[in-house]
């Protein structure tokens, strides 16, 4: 029988709402014409009599179980709306500011480091007035297929390894670093894939081969680049392996900054209540959660945003790959396009391109970009704020009708 879960994010682990002691919540839905089974109790026989009035079988009856009340009814459609939004706007809305992100990271040519949003704006106005607004969405697609491997990937590691996928309520930093240990591992089996995703993503639409180009093709060039088949690369391509460690780290520090920050948020925001939770009102069970992860995956973003554009360098170096022109500049004589520029960098590891950073493009170098990161949870905070807005007229609605 499958297991209702009415939990709440919990740090490291969840912990279930409707329990007072925060213990995992196990028991079974409440299904018409069955009854959920308690320590002692057993099943009963078709042929056993119905229970007495008063009886531990009475009141399971199908005829007399009580409908869902419409308060619950409101609370579900708002937390499947509320969720749905965040997830529109994390994974497509904020597309076009993380393939701007990225072009500004491997683009040690510009002059402009677009730290601020402002710069942002004009110049990906800029790019998509000239090759179109499907520029700006480019390589959403394979951003969708290395989640799937990672969900995928992180599934069966931890179901053929002792590693835990989730951690309970009292955890020991045994499971802890086994948890730990299996993020890292799973961002390296998705590490081929993702550094075709990102080069689908940074790459010129001017120089795009639409007739060559599918939906499949980061999982064909993943498994080329692991496999080292196929099409030939520059010899400036770095192996998989010296990205091996970084990845892992990267991944590790940034799933616990973010699971910090959400924890010492939620904390924050039940202290500062001054009235008790009301489980029925979907502004309590939703948004506080929400806005947690929001928080969590922004400080996370901020603070690893160097370690990002190092690894983004070294992914793209070899790969022949062509991007835009991030200062805005515009061609003469290729009929209005904005240039293009090939990425030519030349880093023997991590530490060098960490060194050869600093040493050239100074300490902002590490933050190119950076603006296009503040309009993307600009925009994803601001309708969560239009969506809890929103949804409170509703209640209000609902409540005076």
């Amino acid at each position: 029988m499958a297991s209702r879960r009415t939990d709440s994010f919990d740090g490291f682990g969840y912990r279930g709402r409707d329990d007072p002691q925060h213990h995992w919540v196990s028991t079974p839905p409440d299904i018409p014409g069955s009854r959920n089974l308690h320590p002692g109790a057993r099943t009963p026989l078709y042929d056993e009599p119905q229970a007495e009035q008063g009886g531990p079988g009475a009141g399971y009856e199908v005829q007399d179980r009580p409908g869902v009340p419409p308060g619950e009814q409101l609370n579900r459609f708002a937390g499947f709306g509320i969720g749905l939004v965040s997830l529109f706007t994390e994974n497509v809305l904020a597309h076009p500011c993380i393939v701007f992100r990225r072009q500004c990271q491997v683009n040690y040519h510009a002059r402009c480091y677009h730290l601020t949003p402002f710069s942002t704006v004009f110049v990906m106005y800029s790019i998509s007035k000239a090759q179109g607004m499907k520029s700006l969405w480019k390589g959403m697609g394979s951003t969708f297929i290395v989640h799937g491997i990672t969900l995928c990937a992180e599934g069966i590691i931890s179901e053929v390894t002792p590693l835990p996928r989730e951690l309970p309520h009292s955890w020991s930093y045994k499971q802890l670093a086994g948890h730990l240990l299996l993020r890292g591992l799973t961002a390296v089996v998705a590490l081929p894939f993702y550094c075709a995703s990102l080069v689908e993503t940074v790459q010129s639409e001017i120089v795009r081969d639409e007739s060559s180009s599918g939906l499949l093709d980061c999982i064909h060039e993943g498994l080329t680049r692991l496999l080292g088949v196929g099409a030939p690369h520059s010899r400036r391509l770095l192996p998989l392996s010296c990205l091996l460690l970084p990845v892992a780290l990267h991944a590790i520090l940034r799933y616990a900054i973010s699971v910090s920050v959400q924890q010492v948020a939620l904390w924050l925001h039940q202290r500062g209540r001054k009235r008790p939770l009301d489980p029925s009102d979907p502004l309590d069970t939703h948004f506080p959660e929400l806005v947690a992860r929001w928080a969590g995956s922004l400080v996370a973003d901020v603070m690893l945003f160097p370690m990002e554009t190092v690894l983004h360098r070294l992914s793209l170096q070899g790969t022949r790959t062509i991007i835009d022109a991030t200062d805005g500049a515009v061609a003469t004589g290729n009929g209005g396009s904005p240039l293009v520029l090939p990425v030519n960098t030349q880093y023997d590891g991590f530490s060098d391109c960490l060194h050869a950073i600093r040493r050239k493009e100074g300490g902002a170098g590490f933050y190119r970009g950076f603006g296009a990161l503040l309009m993307q949870y600009t925009v994803h905070g601001a309708l969560l704020a239009a969506a809890r807005t929103l949804l409170r007229v509703l209640l209000l609605d609902a409540k005076t009708a």
